[in-house]
């Protein structure tokens, strides 16, 4: 149990955890998630963080295929600008590895914005804290336990 999976149930959220043989030579594991679950690539999401303006981090949750547009991150969670965010940083305030970074259960709450293209989905796909391992609900429920927005972030 990872603390993201652990949330969902405390919560009492409808979710159903997928597991798959994650290949450590794989440098996408967001498609390497759509291939191996045979999920179409617009349901599943990868879990993103930034540093805005130099001083925090905030989380932006996107569909795999997409890109993350840092201007439209920045102003959705009112920044005026965002990088990435360093890895090392990345870890230590979610408790999560890259490739296993899940928007849920994270060591430090995080300002959460959730691509906007996730809102007409029934279901949806984030990692559930560690690589080959994703949870599937409801995008308003992720809402929900992240206290997130949904924008538009994709590019």
């Amino acid at each position: 149990m990872t603390p993201a999976i652990t949330l969902a149930a405390k919560q009492k959220i409808a979710h159903q955890v997928h597991e798959y043989a994650h290949d450590p030579g794989c440098d996408s594991y967001g498609l390497e998630a759509t291939k191996k679950l045979g999920v179409p690539a617009e349901r599943v999401f990868k879990t993103l963080v930034v540093e805005l303006d130099g001083k925090s981090l905030a989380v932006a949750v996107v569909p795999v295929m997409a890109k993350l547009g840092l201007k439209q991150i920045a102003k959705a969670a009112g920044g005026k600008k965002a990088a990435m965010a360093d890895p090392v940083d990345v870890q230590r305030s979610t408790g999560y590895v890259l490739g296993g970074v899940s928007p849920l259960g994270q060591k430090k709450r995080l300002p959460t914005i959730i691509d906007s293209s996730a809102e007409s989905l029934t279901s949806m796909y984030v990692s559930a804290g560690k690589r080959g391992l994703e949870i599937e609900l409801a995008p308003l429920d992720l809402q929900k336990l992240t206290h997130a927005k949904f924008a538009a972030i994709a590019v």
